[in-house]
């Protein structure tokens, strides 16, 4: 059984992220299992701090990314939508190139909240990066304006 209430079409996704910060730092979703979502984050000029290693806010905005993907995904087609509460990282691993390759579950789905935990591996699948996100649920309006 999934956890996703809404498609998870993963061309319609990479659709929607064009001129975004996913777009801008090379963020793409790769795919879906039926209890987590995986994107990429490229380690080049564009995610790299001025000593040559992958930024921790970059890991971070790849997490945000993810758990908040998620976290839309997971919700009824009713208007209400999540907004980022928290973030934190651990960054465990130091990233000089390549790919890094996140992974977001969930931890609790609530009504009011989620929380989510995004592991972040390199390309040798060593952990690099442990995050956890935790979504306020906004009620849907119905009403115009």
């Amino acid at each position: 059984m999934t956890i996703w209430k809404k498609p998870t079409d993963l061309a319609a996704i990479r659709r929607a992220a064009r001129g975004t910060l996913d777009e801008h730092l090379g963020i793409e979703i790769t795919g879906f299992t039926a209890d987590s979502i995986t994107g990429t984050l490229p380690v080049d000029a564009r995610t790299k701090q001025p000593f040559g290693l992958l930024h921790g806010g970059a890991s971070v905005a790849l997490a945000e990314s993810l758990g908040s993907l998620g976290c839309y995904l997971t919700l009824p087609a009713d208007g209400s939508h999540g907004v980022g509460l928290e973030i934190n990282a651990n960054h465990l691993r130091a990233v000089r190139e390549g790919l890094v390759t996140g992974t977001a579950r969930p931890l609790h789905l609530g009504r009011s909240t989620q929380v989510w935990e995004i592991r972040i591996s390199n390309g040798d699948g060593r952990l690099t990066c442990v995050s956890r996100l935790t979504m306020a649920i906004v009620a849907g309006s119905t009403s115009a304006g």
